[in-house]
């Protein structure tokens, strides 16, 4: 089976899984797509939008209905004055009619700014994202998720750009691979993010809990999968969903007392899979409706100041740092020049992802992608020479993509040989005082599964331990 062919397999088998097991998904488009000042209700069983209302303001008289059936429902109602009390207190009165539902603040001003300058570039991104085996859709929602499509966006943490990667390991990944790389420009971050989502959905056979272990870590997602299965999951994607769905359950029956279960896995990390589903559905809707343009790639043999490539491109400063925000001054040697167009004086083209993969990268990738290697597996040693081979593979490919690959397996290769995750899951796999753990909060809790109204915590919190209103 090709790579495309593979990859779009895992996305529709994951598509499915989440229309049984999440289908509120969609609702997390809006989220994004509204601006910043108002709570959003949707539906839990299909995502659509019910109305949003004033974060500051007369939900009675100030209310947007979107689905305007339901504009009587807050008839006569005394509406609580703490806006968290009020939020549930609406939600139970529209659940009455609609059944279960959703809400969450509106982040749109996280990424609306940013659609004029860089919306343009996204068929060119969702096309790296795709030479590494990673639905567009998937690659770039996950980018807003973390960015709002900007590659300086910094969080608390200083992590950067479209994956929210730390500068260590930028520089990390910048030691490794045999060009430079400028971590604040996207279109340097879009490959690398790629492969190492490709390199986590080949470990899990899905890009659920690939992406959930890119928010909160194997060892987390490791305790999740397991719960799961314990409870009676028999795929990947059962065992993440049954296993999240406790988690979330235990956490509100009584954050600290369950907390071994699942440590810091908390309700950012339950909804993260979901969030990045539902914005992939924002990426195609602003591709259609976002003029596109081209991104060329050029790599540079020596240090190109800001001024040199005004004078001889013949484009303006501006126009040269929308395409390379990292450039303040200089592009040094060995890097990436991003334009709209290809100078020859700059250096060689490299934007691969306007040629057909080389067939010894396509061979390679295809083959990867189809590694059938049990999980636990993965946290072994014996993963690590099936890696290396990989990792030849790509590497003498002798292509840009190939070069990308092969760097960010070496990355993964040093994370599993520094990480305690496999004894860590091991001990977690077989205690007998988890198993009873688990069993005890199962039975302690009043609702039965799956059948939770959603609660949603505020995306902006960073603290992975706080409770879910």
């Amino acid at each position: 089976m090709r790579a495309e062919e593979s990859a779009n397999h895992r996305w529709q088998d994951d598509l499915a899984a989440l229309e049984q097991f999440r289908p509120g998904f969609p609702f997390w488009q809006h989220v994004f797509m509204t601006p910043d000042g108002s709570i959003a209700f949707g539906s839990a069983t299909d995502g659509r939008l019910l109305a949003t209302f004033p974060s500051k303001g007369d939900w009675l008289t100030d209310a947007v209905w979107i689905d305007e059936s339901l504009a009587g429902a807050l008839d006569g109602a005394e509406l609580p004055s703490d806006l968290d009390e009020r939020r549930e207190y609406v939600a139970q009165l529209l659940e009455a009619r609609v059944g279960p539902v959703v809400h969450n603040p509106t982040r749109g001003n996280f990424l609306l700014p940013n659609i004029t300058r860089y919306g343009p570039f996204l068929r060119e991104w969702g096309a790296i994202y795709e030479r590494f085996g990673v639905p567009a859709g998937l690659g770039l929602g996950q980018a807003i998720l973390e960015s709002g499509l900007d590659g300086t966006k910094r969080s608390e943490a200083r992590a950067i750009g479209f994956c929210q990667w730390l500068e260590a390991n930028w520089k990390q990944l910048d030691r490794i691979s045999p060009h430079v790389l400028e971590s604040r420009n996207q279109t340097t971050q879009a490959p690398y993010c790629a492969a190492y989502l490709s390199i986590l959905a080949t470990r899990y056979g899905s890009f659920v809990p690939a992406l959930s272990e890119h928010n909160s870590g194997g060892t987390n997602v490791g305790r999740v999968l397991i719960n799961g299965e314990r409870l009676g999951g028999s795929t990947v994607r059962e065992r993440y969903f049954i296993g999240s769905q406790a988690v979330r359950e235990l956490r509100r029956l009584d954050v600290n007392g369950y907390r071994d279960l699942y440590r810091t896995y908390g309700p950012r990390s339950y909804f993260y899979s979901e969030m990045v589903f539902g914005n992939a559905l924002t990426v195609k809707s602003l591709e259609k409706s976002v003029p596109q343009l081209e991104i060329h790639a050029m790599r540079t043999s020596r240090n190109l100041t800001l001024q040199d490539i005004v004078n001889r491109s013949g484009l303006s400063a501006s126009q040269i740092q929308r395409y390379n925000p990292a450039l303040v001054k200089r592009v040094p040697a060995g890097a990436t020049l991003y334009l709209p167009k290809y100078v020859t004086t700059f250096g060689p083209d490299v934007a691969f992802w306007h040629r057909p993969a080389p067939k010894a990268y396509a061979a390679a990738l295809s083959d990867f992608l189809s590694l059938d290697v049990p999980l636990e597996r993965w946290d072994e040693p014996v993963i690590v020479p099936v890696l290396r081979k990989y990792q030849a593979r790509f590497r003498n490919t002798r292509s840009e993509e190939g070069d990308v690959m092969a760097t960010v397996i070496d990355y993964v290769i040093a994370d599993l040989r520094s990480s305690d995750r496999n004894g860590i899951l091991a001990e977690f796999r077989t205690s007998e005082e988890m198993e009873l753990l688990l069993r005890r909060g199962m039975t302690e809790r009043t609702s039965p599964p799956f059948a939770v109204r959603p609660c949603v915590p505020e995306l902006e919190t960073q603290d992975p331990a706080a409770p879910c209103r």
